[in-house]
């Protein structure tokens, strides 16, 4: 299913304030919590020239959303859930920045990490969503949507129509050895 999004995106911290509208696929196998945190990391991490996946779930090599650079290199590798410790090895060869939203349980994520060698793994930067906000917006998802999104000091705010939905965004860094 093809889904609308038009989101009003004030990020306090970084100065950023951008109107955004976007479609993203919604894959047969995509939960809903998979694909409202692509486009959950697609506002948080906005600059200019970030863009999602053009192969998408179906290239599972690539990362969910990248910014190229130059000559095509990968500046900025974001992915979603919960990578394996080899793909995250991949990405911090590949990219300059490497960021990972998750939903599921980023212990699970950073163990993995910790016990597996994972190229520049003390740059990863882990922001992890809670899951009963992911649940809530599901419930509000339509074919076209409006939203306004504020974050300022981790805390996130997601007005859709009347209702306001609020998330402490946690952030995590890696362990290393």
């Amino acid at each position: 299913m093809l889904y609308r999004f038009q989101i009003e995106f004030s990020d306090i911290d970084r100065g950023v304030y951008e109107s955004l509208d976007f479609r993203i696929a919604q894959h047969p196998s995509e939960t809903y919590p998979y694909m409202l945190s692509r486009v959950l990391a697609y506002c948080l991490a906005y600059q200019d020239g970030l863009e999602f996946t053009p192969g998408g779930l179906a290239d599972p090599e690539a990362p969910a959303l990248r910014k190229l650079g130059n000559h095509n290199s990968i500046e900025l590798w974001i992915e979603v859930g919960s990578p394996s410790a080899r793909k995250l090895h991949k990405a911090g060869k590949a990219a300059s920045e490497v960021l990972v939203f998750t939903y599921k349980n980023p212990e699970i994520l950073l163990n993995e990490i910790k016990n597996n060698e994972v190229h520049r793994a003390a740059d990863l930067q882990i922001w992890a969503f809670d899951s009963d906000f992911l649940d809530s917006v599901g419930n509000l998802i339509e074919k076209n949507n409006r939203w306004s999104l504020l974050l300022q000091q981790g805390q996130m705010d997601l007005t859709i129509g009347e209702q306001t939905l609020s998330d402490e965004i946690k952030k995590f860094k890696p362990e290393v050895k």
